[in-house]
């Protein structure tokens, strides 16, 4: 593998870690029975013009919170941590723009939005092929929604970074490619460690 796009994959992984970060403790907090109240449905429990739910139960207010602050957190620790040292300029926020609070603050909120609302159109097809929260289906449908489940997210946060940073079309897809994978990997983490109720 050249070194120049084991680079790119290492500037991938730097830029993306306050992102797993808020993946994996969001999945904790959604779970902890504290702020009840944001608990409830995005779509309000309100069905669509063909009679199915919009959204679901599985996405919810909290979730969409969760996303924000943690995201918004980890993105300024990370700041912080990377400020001065020789990984700062492996994070594709900080190549072309300054490590500061206000920047690492507006980037954090973008990705909290990225992640969350990227999330919600595969939950809307999903309710359309009348996949249940949280269930998977058969056949060819299920390896095209394994690989949505990892990567709708990932499109909402590359795009983030795009807005920063000139991925350009290929390297933009190369980092859903990417992400996707880590994403499948953590899952399997995630459901080992019972913390998620399926593997996919």
């Amino acid at each position: 593998m050249p070194v120049d796009l084991l680079k790119t994959i290492g500037c991938m992984y730097v830029t993306l870690v306050p992102v797993i970060l808020a993946g994996i403790l969001n999945m904790i907090w959604v779970k902890l029975p504290v702020l009840k109240f944001l608990s409830k449905p995005v779509d309000f429990g309100k069905d669509f013009v063909d009679g199915k739910r919009i959204f679901g139960d599985n996405k919810t207010w909290k979730g969409i919170a969760g996303y924000l602050i943690f995201n918004t957190a980890f993105t300024l620790l990370w700041g912080l941590i990377l400020r001065g040292s020789a990984l700062e300029k492996w994070d594709f926020f900080y190549i072309t723009h300054d490590n500061t609070f206000s920047y690492n603050l507006l980037v954090g909120v973008l990705l909290g939005l990225g992640y969350s609302l990227f999330e919600l159109p595969n939950s809307f097809l999903k309710r359309r092929f009348d996949i249940k929260p949280g269930k998977s289906v058969s056949g060819l449908t299920k390896v095209f929604f394994i690989f949505l489940d990892q990567a709708d997210s990932i499109f909402g946060v590359a795009l983030v970074v795009w807005l920063f940073y000139d991925l350009g079309v290929l390297l933009y897809l190369l980092y859903v490619l990417i992400g996707a994978a880590t994403h499948l990997i953590l899952n399997m983490l995630l459901y080992f460690m019972k913390l998620r109720k399926n593997m996919f």
